[in-house]
């Protein structure tokens, strides 16, 4: 006689799925590792398959060895996690070593998002623009891309001469909500918060932090961990426009290792 096992195969699935999966048999499976180096095989690829079911994003910035030694600037890579630690996507941002070296935190560059099979699926396009409140003409934008070559939205600077402010806007160049950061980024022993808030600024529904992850790490690397907190059912573009956000608040603030304290 068969066994219960057989009569019912969705008995046999990983214990552990993430939750919103109507199958976790074929929409998605867990590699057997620990919690910290599982990775995430999604079955849907589009950003819309896992950003409704997370409230936090985990960005990880890897560590370049060899431009720790060398002293040069090397292109930044970044791993996606959701809140239990799994990598659910991974950045690479493509620039020339003529930006890296000369432009540094204001380089142009193309940071492309891939799933764990390899697949391009957000792309982050950053213009060359000005960073000071010298030139409030042209500041700051993020273009994103969700699927490349569709354009969801925009991160925007905007001036202002005490805190550092920003807009996510949607694919029209309409802004949508407001991030406001601290009047000192520098997180003296301590996290960086950049609220999230509605265009009034009455309320805050998320926020982008910086963790501060030791005197040692944030002096002698240059690699920073930001959590993105989220309401589950925000709109799937405006979370990747918060990734994007992340990475450049990464370039602009974060980028040199003293900064980063």
């Amino acid at each position: 006689m068969a066994s219960k096992d057989a009569q019912n195969p969705r008995s046999r699935g990983p214990p552990h799925f993430l939750p919103g999966a109507s199958d976790p048999d074929h929409s998605q499976h867990i590699l057997p590792s620990s919690p910290e180096s599982q990775v995430w095989q999604p079955g849907h690829p589009l950003p819309g398959s896992f950003f409704p079911l997370l409230e936090l994003i985990i960005i990880h910035q890897q560590v370049e060895l060899l431009g720790m030694i060398l002293g040069t600037e090397t292109s930044n890579k970044y791993e996606i996690k959701n809140s239990l630690g799994q990598r659910i996507y991974f950045a690479v941002e493509e620039s020339i070593c003529f930006n890296r070296t000369f432009c540094s935190t204001l380089r142009s560059c193309t940071l492309r998002i891939t799933d764990n099979s390899g697949r391009e699926v957000i792309t982050v396009n950053r213009p060359l623009r000005c960073n000071s409140c010298w030139c409030p003409c042209y500041l700051q934008e993020l273009e994103i891309q969700a699927p490349p070559g569709t354009t969801v939205g925009y991160v925007a600077q905007k001036w202002d001469p005490f805190l550092p402010k920003f807009t996510i806007q949607n694919a029209n160049k309409e802004d949508i909500l407001k991030i406001v950061g601290p009047c000192a980024t520098c997180g003296c022993f301590g996290d960086v918060d950049f609220e999230v808030k509605t265009m009034d600024e009455k309320l805050t529904i998320g926020k982008i932090s910086k963790y501060w992850s030791g005197f040692v790490n944030n002096v002698f690397t240059n690699a920073d961990n930001f959590g993105i907190h989220v309401p589950a059912d925000l709109d799937v573009t405006v979370k990747a426009a918060m990734i994007g956000a992340c990475f450049l608040f990464d370039f602009m603030f974060f980028e040199h290792s003293l900064a980063g304290l």
